[in-house]
């Protein structure tokens, strides 16, 4: 069987002038990512079910891997998709590795959005982009 062609993970690395901790806590807990991401109901546990309240409406999610302050990964929503958060100290810094995967053939229509998988995740680049400088104005405060 030919491998179906699927679309590359979004993944964007970036450091900030600020230590792990600081970051880790602006990653792994409901505030924090409320501060620069979406208002959600998360709590740091393995398997826990949380929901993102998305302008698409609320989204279901779960914590599938917990390395604190390493990493975490969660499930976002019904379309197979994967987010994780990685952190590496860098002397007082902080490297962040944002992974949005689970893509599927480009063609694929997701569903809330009712739009290509193709032009959606071009569209979340630009803004995971975004988000991901708006993390940095949060912690490098």
């Amino acid at each position: 069987m030919m491998k179906e062609n699927t679309l590359h993970d979004i993944k964007q690395t970036v450091i900030y002038q600020a230590p792990i901790q600081k970051v880790w806590e602006a990653v792994s807990t409901s505030e924090g990512i409320a501060s620069w991401f979406m208002p959600n109901d998360f709590q740091p546990e393995l398997g826990y079910e949380f929901h993102l309240q998305s302008p698409f409406g609320p989204s279901p999610c779960k914590v599938m891997e917990l390395d604190p302050p390493n990493k975490l990964t969660f499930s976002w929503d019904k379309d197979g998709w994967f987010v994780s958060f990685i952190l590496k100290e860098v002397d007082d810094k902080t490297e962040f590795t944002l992974i949005h995967g689970g893509w599927k053939n480009p063609d694929n229509i997701i569903g809330k959005a009712g739009e290509k998988s193709s032009v959606i995740r071009d569209r979340m680049d630009h803004g995971w982009t975004s988000i991901v400088e708006k993390l940095g104005k949060v912690v490098e405060k």
